[in-house]
């Protein structure tokens, strides 16, 4: 309830409409219900002062005055005006523009005529909702659901300007009916809209949300399954495996499914459970990644042998769920044949540690996902224990094993995770390793994004498989995206970086298009024209290349060169160094000074925070530069230690000043040859490391912009230090650091950058 809104909407001392601007006086207090009453007077003053050249916007502003005055016919009509208008130009959806709004005022209508309240709402909604088609449906029923609560500080927002000014103008007088509007169509909906589903989908699906499936060894994991009630045959199914045991979530994934003429089925982690009790405890221990790849090609086989299956399993789903698709795959199940992955999870590769160092992030995660039978999203939530964690690990200087001693809860499966610092047999049983990917013959889509965290894991996948499998039928996609854009959709501003209209895809929808290419025989999508399909952020274009190799016809061989002048910004030059040149570095780890650091939430920012890493520059670029591609080098140094973490970020300095992160490569010095195998370097000798980028890019560089290298020695408190010693840097605390780093840093360093010329 709007309690304390400073507003009374006395419009008899309204200015002429002519002056659009209304005169309200500030010094009277008013609830909801009396705001509304006082909304129709001020609906029609501002109707009549309003104008627009835009005919779709004026349609939409003049159904909520209409709905603000109470002219709920009228609202109508104002809808179907702009449906017609969209549908004139070809829009999609235009059909059910404002589907939430005509419900309200048919509701409105039925019960102004006499009809009981929730009797008008229900058959509204039958009459309006419930006689779409399932995949309409589905996909508008995300409009109907509303964060009431922000909505209502929306409209106290908008109320503002009467009183801090004692009047409204046009503008912001169209705002307070907006979110009155929004306020009142929601109010009534948001209440019954789940019973009101439930209805709906129990008439349109057939759901189980309690199955119970056996695994070989007896264990039973917990799924749940979703049919349209309108097949008329076995169907091909869409399944999911997942540790998020969101019941809900998990049952709109299924009827998404069911919605577009699949068989919809989600089955979770042993432990976890999609019935009974949230609180409740795990059914058995949970161990993340360990079991799922059996259990989900387990489940395959139980999907295949079902009366309403044809015997064809698509699997989908990103991050954890993608890694799972990649675990069933190693057991090359028969029911199996393809596979739509997004911000694939690795473990042992991207998580919960990157070339072999041990990324914090993940410490509050098996809370997350083992403490009880669904998700622990308070802990998991609490990002300030999590930052305070951090940052007294850090500043303490402790063993990294010891995190959660300092926290104060045990957290076995994070100790679980330490005893396996290399890629070895227990990461190596979770995914297909080495020439388990030759037998991977299924079709495979991948979708990942320049800003997804998950991009290492879906490099390594598509890496691995044209390996061992150069025939593989694998395609990938990448563009401006995030980590949860396959699932939410692409955004318009991200990171700092404002995104191209051409990267603006429907990514779901490309999802769903592909698994009907697939198992039922319609078209290739468009965009999916060769193996490697990525936006070229920038350029504002999709370009198409037979492998990563081929994004390129070029490369930029930059080596890192001393500074010359008094900044202390390195060079990156394209002319080798004379013989002989060098620079040395110190990195003293007993130093926490810094300990209140945190990178920059942006990738575009206005400002570069190398944080204690040697930048490099090069020369300003004179022409349009197209930067595709992993970016690679080698390091050529001389430590006085026994091992080093490293990370070389490369960005696009701009003309501007701002710095843009395009990749970065993150490593350990003692597994750069072999992540499995452990190789110390040789204190006050000459090493080569090679690196290759995991993070794919495709940038267009514009002129006046340089190529900017930052190379960083970690010490940072959101992830291992590693001292040098040689021993487990699990292990190592504070008081290992003892002689500071030096390392001296010689001509062989340099850097290669894929670009299109």
């Amino acid at each position: 309830m709007l309690r304390t809104i400073l507003l009374l909407l006395c419009l008899a001392c309204a200015l002429p409409a002519a002056a659009q601007s209304f005169m309200l006086p500030r010094d009277t207090a008013i609830d909801e219900a009396r705001l509304a009453a006082a909304m129709p007077a001020l609906a029609a003053q501002v109707d009549a002062a309003y104008r627009d050249d835009d005919a779709e916007r004026e349609r939409i502003h003049r159904m909520r005055l209409r709905i603000a005055a109470g002219d709920h016919a009228g609202a109508i009509e104002q809808i179907r005006e702009l449906r017609r208008l969209r549908q004139d130009k070809g829009v999609a959806g235009a059909e059910t523009a404002l589907l939430a709004y005509e419900i309200f005022s048919a509701a409105k209508q039925a019960e102004a005529a006499g009809t009981p309240a929730a009797d008008a709402l229900r058959d509204a909604f039958r009459a309006h909702y419930g006689t779409l088609d399932d995949r309409s449906a589905h996909r508008l029923k995300p409009t109907f659901l509303a964060d009431l609560p922000r909505a209502q500080a929306d409209l106290r927002k908008a109320a503002a300007p009467a009183i801090e000014h004692g009047r409204l103008d046009l503008p912001q007088a169209l705002e307070l009916v907006r979110w009155h509007a929004f306020v009142q169509v929601f109010s009534l909906l948001s209440p019954q809209a789940q019973a009101l589903f439930a209805e709906d989908e129990a008439r349109r699906y057939r759901i189980d949300r309690e199955l119970w499936i056996a695994m070989p060894d007896g264990t039973r994991i917990s799924a749940l399954s979703v049919r349209p009630a309108s097949a008329r045959g076995p169907l091909a199914t869409l399944f999911q495996f997942t540790i998020y045991a969101d019941p809900d979530l998990l049952l709109d994934d299924a009827t998404w499914a069911a919605a577009h003429g699949y068989a919809g089925v989600v089955a979770v982690t042993r432990g976890k459970s999609l019935a009974g009790d949230p609180a409740a405890p795990p059914l058995s221990p949970v161990h993340p990644f360990e079991h799922d790849g059996a259990d989900a090609a387990a489940t395959i086989a139980w999907i295949a042998a079902q009366p309403w299956s044809d015997g064809r399993v698509g699997m989908y789903g990103s991050s954890y769920n993608s890694f799972a698709q990649w675990a069933a795959a190693k057991h090359r199940p028969p029911a199996l044949k393809a596979m739509a992955t997004s911000a694939s999870a690795a473990p042992g590769i991207d998580v919960p540690m990157q070339g072999n160092v041990f990324l914090n992030f993940m410490y509050p995660w098996p809370h997350y996902t083992t403490a009880n039978a669904t998700l622990d999203d308070a802990t998991y939530g609490d990002q300030a224990r999590w930052q305070r964690l951090d940052r007294a690990w850090y500043a303490g200087g402790g063993a990294y094993r010891d995190m959660d001693a300092l926290d104060g809860t045990p957290n076995p499966v994070f100790r679980r995770w330490l005893e396996h610092p290399a890629y070895d047999a227990y990461w190596q049983a979770m995914i297909p390793f080495r020439e388990e990917f030759a037998g991977i013959d299924i079709p495979v889509l991948a979708t990942t994004g320049y800003f997804d965290g998950g991009r290492v894991g879906v490099q390594y996948y598509f890496d691995e498989h044209v390996r061992y499998n150069p025939r593989a039928d694998h395609t990938l996609v990448i563009g401006p995206y995030g980590h949860v854009a396959m699932q939410q959709g692409a955004l318009r501003h991200i990171e700092g970086y404002d995104v191209d209209p051409a990267a603006m895809i429907d990514l779901p929808g490309l999802r769903l298009a592909w698994f009907d290419h697939v198992l039922k025989g319609a078209p290739r999508p468009e965009l999916l024209r060769d193996r490697v399909n990525y936006q070229v952020m920038g350029a504002n274009a999709w370009k198409h290349a037979p492998s990563l190799a081929a994004m390129a016809n070029g490369s930029l061989r930059l080596h890192l060169l001393p500074s010359t002048g008094g900044d202390g910004t390195h060079r990156l030059g394209t002319v080798p160094p004379a013989r002989g040149t060098s620079f040395v570095q110190r990195i003293d780890f007993a130093d926490r000074s810094d300990a209140d650091w945190t990178a920059s939430p942006l990738w575009l920012t206005p400002s570069l925070d190398a944080h204690g890493g040697l930048v490099f520059a090069s020369d300003v670029i004179d022409a349009p530069t197209e930067v595709s591609g992993l970016f690679s080098g080698t390091l050529d140094f001389i430590a006085n230690k026994r091992d080093v973490d490293y990370t070389v970020e490369l960005y696009e300095g701009m003309a501007d000043g701002r710095h843009f992160l395009l990749a970065w490569h993150l490593g350990r010095a003692s597994f750069a040859r072999d992540r499995s195998v452990r190789t110390l370097l040789l204190p006050g000798k000459r090493q080569r490391l090679s690196f290759r980028s995991e993070r794919l890019v495709s940038r267009k560089l514009d002129p006046g912009s340089r190529v900017v290298v930052v190379l960083r020695i970690n010490r940072q408190p959101d992830m291992q230090i590693n001292h040098g010693t040689g021993g487990d840097v699990a292990d190592e605390t504070v008081a290992d650091a003892k002689t500071p780093l030096r390392i001296e840093w010689l001509g062989g360093s340099v850097v290669e950058i894929p670009v299109w010329r």
